[in-house]
């Protein structure tokens, strides 16, 4: 599990720098890019969220190689999906930041964070299910070579992860998630100390992650998409449930241990980010509020627009 808040946050939004495939990438496409691109800056996030129909749009369109009569439904179905969202589910956000920049100040226990993860994985199951609809007028569109194109960047994908997460020696594994950690908790907290860094190490190093064991789940998830959409096909009326049971495979796996494992890395993830969390000075923690704060004040913007 990732160590940082930044980490951990993405963790529970998502991970969208693993690229996932599109059924999971499409159910958290509102809560997660507004949330883990929120980690970069404050700015950055009100043109990023104003700029997420198309984006997706052209994430969406570098899988699939979307037709115009696709691209013109599928751009509509992002703008309607992103004004509900706005709408909707930034209040939210904007209040959680504030119950976070309450929490900021004191030390916290995993029990706490856990609550905060489950709490924001409920929001985003909630935008997942707005995703099913579009998703699966999508799926019964696309053409032979579309899948083709599909697999060809499921495969791009999976060598960019390789890239990320296996090659290399253990140590040079390390210091690249090390790298990501610390960049990320300093987003929030301002300048670690060298304490601090040893610390980041230390829950890196004791992580239950297991980066083979996640490319296979990967795989398995990728497989399964290719699958439902060729079912969804074969009988369009039973289309839209053969979605829904794919996101719930996304979600709980019918690979045996995995779902443990999954509960492992948010246990463990919950406790290392407790951990550094305590570790911070009053400074990093007034820090911390501040960040908090901007971004609260950047999602209550975006959500008055229209």
């Amino acid at each position: 599990m990732n160590t940082s808040f930044g980490d951990w946050l993405r963790g529970a939004l998502a991970g969208l720098r693993l690229r996932r495939i599109i059924a999971r990438r499409l159910a958290w496409l509102g809560a997660g890019l507004v949330l883990a691109v929120a980690m970069s800056a404050c700015t950055a996030a009100r043109l990023a969220y104003n700029q997420a129909p198309t984006i997706s749009y052209w994430w969406l369109d570098a899988y699939v190689d979307l037709d115009d009569a696709q691209s013109t439904q599928t751009r509509d179905a992002l703008d309607q999906f992103f004004q509900w969202h706005r709408q909707n589910e930034l209040p939210v956000y904007a209040g959680r930041l504030r119950e976070w920049q309450a929490l900021a100040p004191a030390d916290l226990t995993p029990a706490q964070a856990c609550v905060q993860f489950e709490d924001v994985r409920e929001r985003i199951e909630r935008a997942a299910d707005r995703t099913v609809e579009p998703f699966t007028r999508l799926a019964l569109q696309l053409t032979p070579a579309q899948l083709e194109h599909l697999q060809r960047h499921q495969a791009r994908s999976n060598e960019e992860f390789e890239k990320d997460f296996l090659r290399g020696n253990p140590e040079q594994r390390l210091k690249k998630r090390l790298e990501r950690a610390t960049s990320r908790s300093e987003m929030l907290y301002g300048t670690l100390s060298k304490e601090q860094l040893a610390l980041l190490r230390e829950l890196i190093q004791s992580s239950p992650f297991d980066a083979q064991r996640t490319q296979a789940e990967r795989l398995r998830r990728q497989a399964d998409l290719l699958q439902t959409v060729r079912e969804a096909q074969a009988a369009p009326a039973r289309a839209q449930q053969l979605v829904r049971e794919h996101y719930a495979r996304v979600n709980r796996s019918p690979t045996p241990g995995y779902n443990d494992y999954q509960r492992e890395l948010v246990r463990q993830g919950c406790a290392q980010f407790a951990r550094l969390h305590n570790s911070t000075t009053p400074e990093q923690r007034a820090n911390a509020v501040r960040v908090l704060k901007g971004y609260e004040d950047d999602f209550r913007v975006l959500s008055a627009q229209r």
